[in-house]
This record gives structure tokens, sequence and C-alpha cells, in this order.
């Protein structure tokens, strides 16, 4: 019986070790050379900070929190994406939905390529109830409003669209009412030939401080960093391609720490944002992330105030994401 229990021990320890290696092959050993240390800024990244930090006071600051529940801030924030995509000669066009007898808006702009292969940058705009989310997430609105502005003029290989989503939060968040969902499965039905999706989620926040990160799973945790001074490239295993091709690019820069995840779905956290709507139409899709509640204090709470961000690091992300689209729009592979 002993030596029943061994074997059981063997082959179960075995089997485990097995399982470490598979994830650590196919969705955790990521290519391009990592750094440990931020970059001082340039006179172009300087710029792009400070309209960062403009666009995020705009949503949280200003308008505050925006959701069904505040509804009219809701289409001010809706009004001011719109005017901010126009005001960069681009044309946003609102994909309207109803929801509770009201209208909520995506609104999306593209950029025309020579191919009809899409890339798609997007980010949500609501935030949740109680918080006026200036890193969940006008952080990421603010960049994708930024990077339009860099893209409006270039003519890129393959279409560019960038998207605004409504309804994020819970209660819709993974119900078909969620913005992107609605989105995402209108573009299904109409063959759009989307070859990626990049979602902007939280990616403001980062620390310097001994065990300022945390994760879902002590067995991510014992691959990660403690150091919550990174930003996150997260996908499942049907988008490990696309997080190993954009973390590479990001990482030739040398700006700022980054990591990389292409992991089962199911892992807390991973699909937690838009991109998981464009999996669920068979589009490979990612997040960019600082990893929002395993490592900011103040998410979903009154306290998500644009004061709590770093201006920063947060350009050097979004100057980082500017290279990845890059390639991503060059030609497609």
């Amino acid at each position: 019986m002993f030596r029943r229990l061994l074997l059981s021990c063997f082959w179960f320890a075995l089997a485990v070790a097995a399982i470490i290696s598979i994830l650590w092959l196919l969705g955790i050993k990521m290519p391009g050379k990592n750094i440990s240390n931020t970059a001082e800024l340039s006179p172009a990244e300087i710029i792009l900070r400070e309209e960062l930090r403009a666009d995020v006071q705009k949503l949280a600051g200003e308008i505050g929190e925006r959701n069904m529940d505040h509804y009219s801030r809701l289409m001010a924030a809706a009004d001011f994406i719109e005017k901010s995509f126009s005001s960069a000669g681009l044309r946003p066009r609102p994909d309207t939905y109803q929801l509770h007898n009201l209208p909520c808006h995506n609104i999306e702009t593209e950029i025309p390529g020579a191919s009809p292969q899409i890339i798609v940058i997007g980010s949500h705009y609501d935030s949740v109830l109680g918080a006026p989310g200036a890193n969940d997430n006008g952080s990421g609105m603010a960049a994708v409003l930024a990077l339009a502005r860099r893209f409006a003029k270039k003519q890129p290989g393959l279409t560019l669209r960038f998207v605004a989503f409504v309804n994020e939060e819970p209660p819709y968040f993974q119900t078909s009412q969620m913005g992107s969902l609605v989105y995402a499965s209108r573009c299904k039905a109409r063959g759009d030939q989307i070859s990626a999706m990049i979602s902007l989620e939280t990616i403001g926040y980062f620390s310097d401080v001994p065990d300022s990160q945390i994760y879902p799973s002590p067995l991510l945790g014992a691959f990660y960093p403690k150091v919550g001074n990174f930003i996150a490239f997260v996908g499942n295993i049907g988008s490990r391609q696309l997080v190993r091709r954009a973390l590479s690019t990001f990482r030739r820069a040398e700006r700022l720490p980054s990591e990389g995840a292409a992991v089962p779905a199911f892992i807390p956290g991973v699909a937690w944002s838009d991109h998981w709507s464009f999996w669920q139409q068979g589009y490979p899709a990612i997040m960019i992330t600082d990893t929002a509640p395993f490592r900011y204090p103040h998410y979903h709470a009154l306290t998500d105030t644009p004061d709590k961000l770093n201006y920063d690091r947060f350009a050097l992300v979004v100057s980082g994401l500017e290279n990845v689209i890059q390639d991503l729009v060059a030609k497609a592979r």
C-alpha cells in the first residue's frame, strides 16, 4: 500500500512538472530582452504625457462617474470622444444599440489600409458604479485617443480601427449587453477580417514597492515579479502568437519593464476586459494592462481619481504601443 502511495505521489508530481513545463514553454517564456529600469522621457513623450493627463482629467475629473446610472455623463464622455477623433482629422462613427430603452454608443474611427485585414485598438469609456474611473478606464481611453492622433495622417498597410466601447463594467460585463460584445458580434456578422485586437485596460499605475504585485494564483506568482513596475501583455492560448509579437516589438525600444502571458482564459483576470468579446467571435485579441486589482489599490473605488496615476510611465507605455501598432499594420503575417 505504501508503495502504491509513493507511486501515486510520483506520478502526480510528474504531471504537475509537465503542466508547469508546458505552461512555461507555451505561455510564459516570452521573446525579447526585458529591462529592469524605466527610461527618461523624450521631448515627444513629455508632450504625450500631458495629452494623457488632460484626457484622463476630462473623463474622470470633469465628467466623473459615467455609466447607465449616470447616463448624461456617459453621453458626455461619448461626445468628448467623438470630438477628439474629429479634432484629429478622423471621422467617428457611432455603433449604437438600445439598453433600457436608451441608445448606447460604441464609437469607431477607421484609417483605411491597402489590405482588408483590420487591426482594432480599443478601450471602454464607462466607469463602474461609484467610481470616477481614472485608471479604470480613463487611462485606456486616453491612450486610444493619443494613439489615434498619432496615426491619423499615416497610411497603414492594414486597416487600422480605433474603437471606444460602452458598458464594459458590471452589471453588463460578459453579458449580451456588453458594448464590445455587441460590436464584435456585428463585426463577425458582416465578415470583418480582424487579424488582431488590442484592449487597453487600466494602464496607468505602477509601483516600486516590494510585494506591490500579486497574482491570481501561486503558480503564476512563481514566474513573475513581485514588484508592480511593469506593463503586462495578456492573452489566451489561441492569441499566443499575437502576445509574443506585440511584446517583442514593445521590448525593442527598452523604455519600461514588461511581462507577457498567454495562458488559459479561465485564470482570473485573463479575460477581464473587452478582448474577451473578440475571443467569443474567434478573433485573436490581447489585453495591455497594469494588472488592475492585482496591483492598483484604488480599483473600482471612489478614490480612483486622476492624481493616482503615474503619467511618466503611462506615457512610456503608450509610446511603446505606438511601435507595436506600427509593426502590426505594416504588413500581414
